[in-house]
């Protein structure tokens, strides 16, 4: 199992309340100090909780090797405040959550709030005798201390409760919930300044190169085009068959390896916005394992394919519903003779209309979507979602729950037609 490594870069101890972490024993850290966690096998979940004047603060939460065998990490300031912290991945920042500069934040504001503003969060900030703010309480118990937070720390950290028990909760606090790149070693960096992780942190942990951060390429296509102008190029003739213009990223997954994939949620490789009835060849690197859909967030119809196979070098692909659907979306080689003659696989009808309420969730953008038949960190599997998309489309034409039995659709040149309606 991973390890978490904790660094105090403050002049003072500071305690931290471990769960499911260190047998669940209080920990230390000295001034200016380190401390380094084993997790345990039989524990791959919990949280890291800074401790002020006897009252939680800040926490990291953590879960290891989660859903897609990625993990799941982030911090939270919904049970209060009273210094800065940041969790990211070892030695990789793309990971990193939480506001360094939390309490620095707070105080500009709390300096800028009105008089009526400050009467409002009476009880939830705390400050010393020269007014200087030295703690905040939790924001779960001051409604109004939730819409000050998120004034100065939208965003970058836990603010709200997010999407849970049935509540669609805020787009910024889900966005915390977004998976890291596999299963690696924790950083916890805590600080009365500045909370960003130096380099040497987590045991000579090191910063990923620039070139190794991929860049989101961003292109928009408004008219049709002619397949053959890209004859011989590995990637995707995409079509738009909806009435809406949509924009479709292109996620590659994080790793793969022995039928597994890490999924990839939050660094998609490149998107590209497609008027209503629009097609476009999108190029793609031989490479490429993973999927097209439609926006960044879930629930969402996934397209999964990879352009190249090791063993045959075609490109195999098919349509998944485990976490979602937002709509009907095919697959098809286009080695065809005639193009168009081999085998399709997904699905064409609308199965979201006239699908139970039971099956249904509102996404955090609005949308009206089939929840995940197998569950993830915002909400368990869901049964009425499964068994509608079985008898609607069933698991020959798409995956709906389990690794197999749905038709994979290959293409010896290495490129598909895939169609979203």
């Amino acid at each position: 199992m991973p390890k978490i490594f904790i660094t105090n870069k403050s002049g003072h101890p500071q305690k931290f309340l471990c769960h499911g972490f260190n047998s669940n024993k209080d920990l230390v850290v000295n001034a200016h100090g380190k401390a380094t966690i084993q997790a345990p096998d039989h524990q791959n979940s919990g949280a890291i909780i800074a401790v002020h004047d006897g009252h939680e603060g800040e926490q990291a939460e953590i879960t290891f090797n989660g859903f897609g065998g990625n993990d799941f990490i982030d911090m939270s300031n919904i049970v209060g405040a009273g210094g800065n912290m940041t969790i990211q991945q070892q030695g990789d920042p793309r990971t990193r959550k939480g506001d360094p500069l939390f309490m620095q934040n707070l105080r500009k504001a709390w300096a800028k709030a009105s008089p009526g503003t400050k009467n409002d969060l009476k009880g939830s900030i705390f400050t010393d005798k020269a007014g200087k703010v030295v703690r905040m309480g939790p924001i779960k118990e001051h409604p109004k201390l939730e819409s000050f937070v998120r004034t100065f720390a939208d965003g970058k950290t836990y603010i709200g409760v997010g999407a849970w028990n049935g509540s669609p909760g805020n787009a910024s606090d889900n966005g915390q919930s977004s998976a890291a790149h596999g299963t690696k070693n924790a950083v916890i960096t805590y600080s009365d300044g500045d909370a960003t992780p130096g380099d040497d942190e987590g045991h000579n942990a090191h910063r990923a190169p620039m070139e190794q951060i991929r860049m989101v390429e961003h292109f928009e296509a408004a008219a049709a085009h002619k397949p053959e102008e890209h004859k011989g190029e590995v990637g995707i003739d995409l079509h738009n068959k909806s009435n809406k213009a949509c924009t479709y990223f292109f996620y590659d997954n994080y790793w793969n390896g022995n039928g597994t994939a890490g999924a990839n949620f939050d660094h998609p490789l490149k998107s590209v916005k497609l008027a209503p009835k629009a097609s476009h060849f999108v190029p793609l690197p031989a490479s490429f394992k993973g999927r097209v859909q439609r926006g960044t967030v879930i629930p969402a119809t996934w397209v999964e394919f990879q352009c190249e196979a090791s063993n045959d070098h075609a490109a195999h692909g098919d349509i998944s519903l485990q976490q979602g659907c937002d709509g009907a979306a095919t697959i098809q080689g286009t080695d065809g003779a005639p193009h168009g003659s081999g085998p399709v696989g997904g699905f064409t009808k609308d199965v979201i209309t006239h699908a139970p309420a039971a099956a249904k969730v509102k996404r955090q953008d609005g949308v009206v979507c089939l929840a995940s038949t197998m569950g993830n960190w915002m909400a368990g599997p869901n049964e009425a979602a499964a068994q509608w998309l079985f008898k609607e489309v069933g698991q020959k034409k798409a995956y709906i729950k389990g690794g197999s039995g749905t038709d994979d659709i290959s293409s010896k040149n290495r490129r598909f037609e895939v169609v979203f309606y």
